[in-house]
């Protein structure tokens, strides 16, 4: 188990198979698109299984597959099949865009189910236009085919929404329509000023709420437990599916945050707003042993930052923060 120096135990994977995308969201990607990385500067797959094993035998259980977009990773049925088996390991999830999910299961077959325990689809809007306002490509109708696919093979799917002031505060509440009878789950998450995002403006949990009730009625707190992230859940009268919120900025939860970050890159982070990591690529490919990998996990682990120090955020517990961060890297680099 890794328990860091404030007692946290960090049980969680966020695992980002690469930084390319099929979207180019405002928020997250450049619009131009990346400079591709050489194949050599991205881990490849044995890698990444073997750091997953290393850091399954230390104390992670879960891991969540992320990108950019994880559905480009090339033959990802066989590291899902792969990861699958590794020791201790007790769930894998994905973050997906779902424009390619549907091709992708069917592709997985009977299988999809025992390899995929829940699924997070990004849809920032029901209405087509602004979807692709945000998303700066017309891909809506792929997105939902993707989710509701997934769901008739009942796999959990929760739908993920950045609330943007200027883009889509206006269709939140039909959004959040479809967690009626639809999805598990609609999640608000709001805007960290991370890469591009630093120039925008997000919505805070308090205003959606308002927003959400106007439409709905009461929000009741729902104090049950969804997947392994730190969303706070609201049930709406006659609903089957729930209201999520991720409200790093107005009500942060880094005291109980359990989670590691690795790159496609080879680059783990401790905190998704600090500078601070540990570069596994290198040692990795020079030989080091699995307890010499492990020792240097552990001593990023344990130094875990208290906080994040996001400019604008209200959490009391920033007070002894490092200065604000408003680092250059886009979520696509460090898997959202």
């Amino acid at each position: 188990m890794m328990v860091d120096a404030l007692g946290r135990t960090l049980d969680y994977l966020r695992l980002s198979l690469t930084d390319r995308c099929n979207l180019r969201c405002v928020y997250c990607m450049p619009e131009g698109g990346l400079v591709s990385k050489s194949h050599t500067a991205i881990l490849r797959l044995e890698e990444k299984l073997r750091l997953c094993k290393i850091l399954c035998e230390l104390g992670i259980r879960r891991v969540k597959l992320t990108g950019g977009e994880p559905l480009l990773q090339k033959n990802l049925d066989y590291f899902l099949r792969e990861l699958k088996k590794t020791p201790f390991l007790e769930q894998i999830t994905l973050t997906s865009n779902g424009l390619l999910l549907g091709d992708f299961l069917t592709s997985l077959g009977p299988e999809a189910p025992s390899l995929i325990a829940a699924i997070n689809i990004s849809l920032n809007s029901t209405d087509a236009e602004l979807y692709a306002k945000m998303a700066r490509r017309e891909a809506l109708s792929q997105a939902l085919a993707g989710a509701h696919l997934a769901k008739s093979l009942n796999i959990p799917v929760k739908l993920n929404c950045v609330p943007l002031r200027g883009y889509n505060e206006a269709t939140l509440a039909d959004l959040a329509q479809l967690a009626e009878s639809q999805f598990e789950a609609v999640r608000f998450i709001e805007l960290m000023p991370m890469g591009l995002a630093a120039h925008l403006e997000g919505l805070p949990m308090a205003e959606i709420l308002e927003l959400l009730e106007k439409r709905f009625g009461p929000l009741v707190e729902d104090n049950s437990k969804l997947g392994n992230g730190p969303a706070v859940y609201y049930k709406i009268a006659g609903f089957k599916g729930k209201i999520g919120f991720i409200s790093a900025m107005s009500h942060g939860f880094c005291s109980s945050c359990n989670r590691l970050r690795l790159s496609s890159d080879g680059f783990l982070k401790a905190c998704l707003a600090s500078d601070q990591g540990l570069d596994l690529k290198s040692p990795l490919r020079s030989g080091a042993s699995d307890q010499e990998l492990k020792a240097a996990i552990e001593g990023l682990a344990a130094s875990k930052p208290m906080a994040h120090a996001f400019v604008g955020s209200d959490n009391q517990s920033l007070e002894n923060s490092p200065q604000p961060y408003r680092g250059p890297l886009g979520m696509y680099r460090i898997g959202g």
